[in-house]
């Protein structure tokens, strides 16, 4: 079983042959993607990344998890955007909703730092540290990053107070490049053990490498399966770009025909509070992607049925430069089905005996048809099931059609500009040598 897509929501909103007008243009991206042809193609190491990827590193990222997991109650994960992002995704999806509460004794709590500059963060983080025993990974390229590079400098410290600096060496590991940089020189220096963040794949396409894998596996959850997952999503990706078959391009021709059309936000839409994390990436992903020379798709999220209460109003009758694209999970892992109650005070004795996820589904039915209805029009994208293999197959889903999708609005995927601006600012501002 695969991921599918239902567009059926979407085609009232496009004229007849829309698809087939927009498919010369599609395929031509499909195919300077796949072929390495076209703006950004050194950083294009994520495309064949499942399938080529080394047994051998899967198995010492599952070993060295496993050290961690006998030493630290709680594994700080230090980097910003694409270097925490995609794990954390990831982990919140497959694990329990309360982790800090109800959670598993073989795996240590799994927290982030350095992907902001707020004082009041990281010292609550810097006090948890002194009541747990503690293990680090810091990611990051070049390590001079300001945000994880302050966090890594605070967190070091903290470590070698409370173990040592020999003690601490053992609880630290270095994911960077493979030959350059701060934190590489950091790491040789200091004894680090280290994993390579490869060159030629950039930071949002970067989970399915050591920099998403080993939080990944320290939260105990299967990377081998992840992995596995990605590569049949690969081998259906980069076989053709038959939107009859390849539902990566044809989610790319639906967004940029709406684009086109004048829908300029999409909104990522998750009826699973367990996916708000994947929809941050998500937003990193198309955002920095696709957002530039004037152009792009502003993507935004929403979880429901809880904004249907704060969002709803919005989306059903305000401004209509919207569409939406649904994330389904078809098959809970866990079930509940709604009692009955004698007395029927709330009136709920018509779900008696249904299914919670069952009322779920409906309010997801319910909600595409009224969406469409006030001139919203919609995707749906549906997983048979949340578990490692699915989620492999839909990470690297949205990563082929964001390449695709940019190729074909004409932005170069791969490079992030825009991004430097506030840097120069806050260095100018900070008194930062050179600015």
């Amino acid at each position: 079983m695969h991921i599918t897509i239902d567009i059926s929501h979407a085609l009232s909103f496009l004229h007849e042959g829309a698809l087939e007008t927009i498919r010369p243009r599609v395929e031509a991206a499909w195919e300077t993607l796949v072929s390495g042809s076209g703006a950004g193609n050194d950083f294009l190491g994520w495309v064949k990344l499942p399938s080529q990827t080394d047994p051998a590193l899967i198995a010492r990222i599952r070993e060295h998890a496993y050290r961690i997991q006998q030493i630290a109650e709680v594994f700080i994960v230090i980097g910003i955007g694409g270097s925490y992002l995609g794990s954390r995704a990831v982990i919140e999806a497959l694990s329990s909703s309360f982790p800090e509460m109800i959670r598993s004794p073989e795996s240590p709590v799994i927290l982030f730092a350095g992907e902001n500059l707020s004082a009041e963060y990281h010292a609550d983080l810097l006090n948890v540290m002194d009541q747990y025993s503690c293990a680090v990974a810091v990611i990051s390229k070049s390590g001079t990053t300001t945000e994880p590079a302050v966090a890594f400098r605070l967190i070091k410290q903290k470590l070698e107070n409370k173990y040592g600096k020999e003690g601490a060496c053992e609880r630290i590991i270095a994911i960077t490049d493979a030959s350059r940089g701060a934190l590489k020189t950091i790491a040789d220096k200091e004894g680090y053990a280290s994993y390579i963040i490869p060159d030629n794949v950039g930071g949002r396409y970067s989970v399915l490498t050591p920099v998403g894998l080993l939080p990944i596996a320290v939260a105990g959850l299967d990377i081998g399966m992840l992995v596995e997952g990605a590569a049949e999503m690969e081998k259906i990706a980069c076989s053709a770009p038959a939107f009859s078959s390849n539902p990566a391009t044809l989610y790319a021709a639906i967004r940029n025909l709406l684009y086109e059309q004048g829908k300029t936000t999409e909104i990522m839409v998750t009826y699973q509070p367990h996916l708000v994390m994947l929809t941050e990436w998500w937003k990193q992903l198309y955002g920095e992607s696709e957002g530039k020379e004037g152009k792009g798709i502003f993507p935004a999220g929403v979880t429901f049925t809880s904004d249907l209460h704060s969002m709803g109003q919005f989306i059903q009758e305000g401004n209509r430069n919207l569409f939406e694209s649904v994330l389904s999970v078809n098959r809970p892992n866990q079930e509940l089905m709604i009692p009955n109650d004698p007395d029927n005070t709330d009136g709920l004795n018509y779900l008696a005996g249904k299914s919670l996820s069952d009322v779920n589904h409906k309010a997801e039915e319910g909600t595409r048809m009224a969406h469409v209805e006030g001139g919203v029009p919609n995707i749906c994208i549906a997983i048979p099931s949340l578990n490692a293999s699915y989620l492999g197959q839909l990470l690297y889903f949205y990563e082929f059609a964001c390449g695709v999708s940019g190729y074909t609005l004409g932005v170069n995927p791969f490079d992030q500009p825009g991004v430097e601006a506030y840097k120069r600012n806050m260095f100018r501002l900070l008194g930062k040598p050179g600015f």
